[in-house]
């Protein structure tokens, strides 16, 4: 994965994002050296339901932090100089008892982003659970968040994108872990991203709701596996009508023939909607793939813009806006 260490550059590539809006900018720093020392402190001190945008810039350390953006700090950009040496982690997971309370998939995250109009850059987010059961390293709930060459990184559902009425956008991101480490009802577009697969197992399992147009969006990514892999899915339907599509993306020889599971629920190959497009690579085999799969057409494969996925009616609920990402799309 390439690494963006000059901050100028990495503001001009959020522009994907949010264009050039800036405002106020705070310094995280571990040496003491910044504004605040912890990110914690830094999103505490941002104002609520602000007009205007934050730039937090996180300086190089290991942020042993379990963080919540909350709902009502919005319009913040998070930069880091460089995602293998800015690293937030933490290592809940489930089953693990916290003050008397046990933790569950919905509370192991390392951080949770609730917030709108969120900017990730150049940062590692971690759970260090280790394999141990689900143990989420970031969860989003807000909607129209980025992640810019990120590191995402764990083993049971590291990704919980958990919003319901959410738009994600991930770019040049990496991404690994076991099983279903990808996983929620969002609408989400990954692109050029890595995704590593630690084990035989499950890359996504959407929960998409049932009047989305689009799902989980897979755009010129590219897949690789750990050594002793040898069975790797696409996706399995955590709800009824998941949606996953992989367009354009190189798939290692691991990748089961079938290609996609249907969780133990036969009922699910009427509902789901699971595509690929011109994948490459060893494990690009549309013969072999499930029936109930498709092959999307060139027409079909041109609708997968940034524009229609991210667009005001996309959802089951209609967001507030569209949302352009990218004006050549």
């Amino acid at each position: 994965m390439k690494t963006i260490a000059n901050l100028s550059f990495a503001l001009a590539l959020l522009t994907l994002c949010f264009g050039n809006a800036s405002g106020r900018e705070i310094v995280v720093s571990p040496d003491g050296d910044g504004d605040h020392a912890t990110l914690a402190a830094a999103f505490q001190a941002l104002p609520d339901d602000p007009t205007t945008w934050t730039i937090i810039h996180l300086r190089p350390g290991i942020y042993k932090e379990k963080l919540v953006l909350d709902v009502h700090k919005n319009k913040v950009k998070i930069i880091g100089e460089d995602p293998l040496t800015t690293v937030i982690t933490w290592g809940d997971h489930t089953g693990k008892v916290v003050n008397g309370d046990t933790i569950h998939t919905y509370t192991s995250y390392t951080l949770s982003v609730r917030a709108d109009d969120v900017t990730f850059a150049n940062i590692t987010i971690e759970n260090s659970a280790g394999a141990v059961g689900q143990a989420v390293a970031c969860e989003t709930r807000g909607d129209r968040l980025c992640f810019i060459n990120c590191r995402l990184v764990g083993n049971q559902d590291t990704f919980f994108t958990r919003g319901t009425v959410s738009r994600v956008y991930l770019k040049n991101c990496y991404i690994e872990g076991t099983t279903d480490y990808i996983f929620g009802p969002s609408v989400a577009l990954f692109d050029s991203c890595h995704l590593h697969s630690k084990k035989n197992s499950f890359i996504t399992a959407a929960s998409t709701t049932e009047r989305n147009t689009y799902g989980y969006v897979f755009r010129d990514c590219r897949v690789t596996v750990a050594p002793g892999v040898t069975r790797l899915y696409l996706g399995r339907p955590w709800r009824s009508f998941a949606r996953t599509v992989f367009i354009r993306c190189h798939l290692p020889a691991e990748i089961a023939p079938a290609g996609w599971d249907n969780w133990r629920a036969p009922e699910k190959e009427k509902t789901v909607y699971y595509a690929e497009y011109r994948s490459t690579g060893a494990g690009a085999n549309p013969t072999a793939r499930v029936p109930w799969s498709h092959q999307l057409t060139d027409n079909e494969a041109d609708a997968y813009t940034p524009r229609n996925i991210f667009g005001k009616n996309t959802g089951g609920e209609p967001f507030a806006a569209d949302w352009n990402i990218e004006i050549n799309n």
